[in-house]
């Protein structure tokens, strides 16, 4: 969420028609529909998303806050001044205080979008207080109700007028951002559990309203006084493991329809001089990217703002770095970091971090937004999300305004008496921008299938990102296990660092669920004269079966879990591919580096994984090699 910065001087650039629009009649139905052009749910293929037709379904989103909160968290929370840009949302979406939300609906349709990024906070769902009546004064007929049945309103409400819905998990707290104000990180102000109950909650009580399509699973997480976020220790502030566990529960508990997006890390270090400190984002991704127990339902975001840099935290003040803010970086400058920092995980095909990127917030000053850079930047961010063909959402939709000023960075605002001041009202100098963005053709129609790619990381504990073997008893206990998602197979081992790669390639799913499948401890299925490892212990798949995973012991291989596969599809012709002194994946592998500083071994595409063969020592039983054989 944007803070307001500071302002510089610029002449404004009129854009379109002003339309000036007389106070609505206080009302809650809306009137409004849209023809419906696309079929829930949603999933992806590679780096787009699609429709349950394979149609391309690009998000064209907005964020319509305040059910997150806006209280700055000093004085009277009744009290206006002590709100965020003296906005106070009452604890809904903001402006149902000044408008009717036909109107508000209505005018979210005028701008083209298509979808809407919904926060809430874990205090709003606990929250029993009804709102006031003066906080639904243009909705009456919310009166009474608290702000979880509001806010199930307003999901009602949107989704009937065609909108999709992703819910966002913005704050613990019915709290303003960006410091240390107890929403740092998931768990900051509560525990994990209760994180992980209240999505479960969220998301089955939306299950049956089939346009609600996304969980955005919490935003910005960044460091407190203490400590920072990482993205893998396995610890109690590892963000990696908390979002991959919560996104199975979510598939796997309680709705299975929809996306699950990850927002990369906002900020770590202590934003002083001569101290570590940085905006990592997705970058992380590159060396750990996440493996759901279904496929197409992943995808990543990231925010960018102006006023923000790649390692400026965007204070003025205290906080404030010598570092370069993103409006201080050429055109150029500026595409490169935001390539490295997000746009790489959809510009790169085929590895095992390939997703949609959702940009899911960015914006900027209005009317009263007159600086240079500022305004230069704007205009190169919307080009980049143009020539990427990226999905976006924009910060945010609704604001108030009294006698055309105010806050400045919404599309849409109020004043106390009803009128609304519009993005299109001719003074707006965005009003170009956003029509240039919104209206880009980008890619449509239908997106083929394509060959999914994925890591295992049992790094901290098991992975096991098969539905069928969740279902089935511990079938190594004490040890951690990986399996790869139902419908591929392992293709890929690390020597040290137990990471696997996973695909469908060449293939698709193989596994037979009549055949069932089979632990190997020992070397039974290894056929005299066909020591394809001599010297070493080998745990070979029978044949008509084929890896789907692994566990370890500590560093040490403890067992291989072979599937069966429909007679004829799995050739026997073998080869043995080492990689106990040098990575050996062939001369173009894909997938990407499944287990970065490690050495590792990949079977080719046409191939499959039939066996793991490590050294006996005790304490050092790494995999050396792989068993590869072709595909029937």
């Amino acid at each position: 969420m944007a803070p307001t910065p500071a302002v510089a001087q610029e002449p404004t650039v009129p854009q379109g028609p002003r339309v000036v629009r007389e106070p609505a009649a206080a009302a809650e139905s809306v009137s409004v529909t849209a023809a419906p052009d696309w079929t829930p749910p949603l999933s992806t293929r590679g780096r787009w998303i699609v429709d349950a037709d394979g149609e391309r379904f690009k998000l064209r989103s907005g964020n319509w806050h305040g059910a997150s909160g806006t209280w700055n968290g000093s004085g009277s929370a009744d009290e206006d001044a002590n709100h965020h840009a003296g906005e106070n949302s009452g604890r809904m979406p903001l402006g149902l205080d000044r408008a009717p939300m036909a109107e508000i609906i209505a005018g979210f349709q005028e701008l083209g979008i298509n979808s809407i990024r919904l926060p809430f906070s874990n205090e709003m769902i606990h929250d029993s207080r009804p709102v006031t009546d003066d906080s639904v004064a243009a909705n009456p007929s919310l009166r009474g109700k608290t702000p979880l049945q509001v806010y199930d309103v307003v999901v009602r409400e949107l989704t009937a007028a065609g909108l999709a819905v992703i819910l966002n998990n913005h704050t613990n707290t019915t709290r303003w951002c960006c410091g240390v104000d107890g929403n740092e990180r998931w768990n900051a102000s509560q525990s994990t559990s209760t994180w992980e109950n209240d999505w479960l909650f969220m998301a089955r009580r939306y299950k049956d309203n089939e346009r609600v399509v996304g969980a955005d699973l919490y935003n910005e997480v960044r460091r407190n006084v203490w400590d920072d976020p990482n993205w893998g220790l396995g610890d109690n502030h590892d963000w990696f493991a908390a979002s991959q566990r919560v996104g199975d529960r979510i598939l796997t508990e309680a709705n299975p329809d929809l996306l699950i997006i990850v927002e990369g890390i906002n900020w770590t270090g202590i934003p002083v001089d001569g101290f570590a400190h940085e905006r990592p984002t997705l970058e992380p991704v590159r060396r750990l990217s996440h493996t759901l127990v279904d496929s197409g339902k992943l995808m990543y975001s990231a925010h960018f703002y102006d006023y923000t840099g790649p390692n400026h935290s965007g204070a003025t003040g205290t906080g404030e770095t010598s570092d370069p803010r993103y409006r201080d970086l050429s055109p150029a400058e500026l595409i490169d970091v935001l390539n490295r920092r997000a746009f790489f995980v959809t510009a790169e095909q085929d590895q095992h971090f390939t997703a949609p990127v959702w940009i899911s917030e960015f914006g900027i000053g209005g009317r009263d937004e007159t600086g240079v850079r500022q305004r230069a930047w704007f205009e190169s961010f919307v080009d980049h999300l143009i020539r990427t063909d990226a999905d976006f959402a924009y910060w945010p939709l609704v604001g108030w305004h009294e006698d055309r000023k105010g806050n400045g960075w919404a599309l849409l605002h109020w004043d106390s008496a009803g009128n609304r001041m519009g993005l299109y009202d001719g003074d707006d100098w965005r009003a170009a921008a956003w029509t240039r963005l919104i209206g880009v053709q980008g890619r449509t129609g239908r997106v083929a299938p394509v060959t999914q790619w994925s890591m295992l990381s049992p790094d901290h504990g098991d992975f096991v990102q098969s539905r069928r073997m969740r279902a089935l008893p511990d079938w190594d206990s004490g040890a951690r296990k990986a399996v790869c998602p139902d419908g591929r197979r392992l293709l890929g081992l690390s020597h040290t660092g137990s990471r696997g790669l996973c695909t469908d390639v060449s293939a698709g799913a193989l596994w037979d669920p009549a055949g069932g499948h089979q632990v190997v401890v020992d070397e039974r299925h290894v056929r005299p004269g066909q020591d394809w490892a001599s010297g070493y212990t080998k745990l070979q798949c029978a044949d008509g079966q084929f890896l789907i995973g692994y566990s370890v012991r500590g560093a040490a291989v403890s067992a291989a879990l072979c599937a069966a596969a429909p007679s004829g599809r799995l050739g026997t012709i073998g080869r043995t591919v080492w990689f106990d002194r040098g990575d050996n994946r062939g001369s173009a592998p894909k997938g990407g580096d499944f287990a970065q500083g490690h050495y590792k071994g990949q079977c080719a595409d046409d191939e499959y994984a039939a066996g793991i063969a490590y050294t006996g020592r005790v304490g050092s039983a790494r995999p050396d090699a792989l068993y590869c054989r072709r595909l029937g």
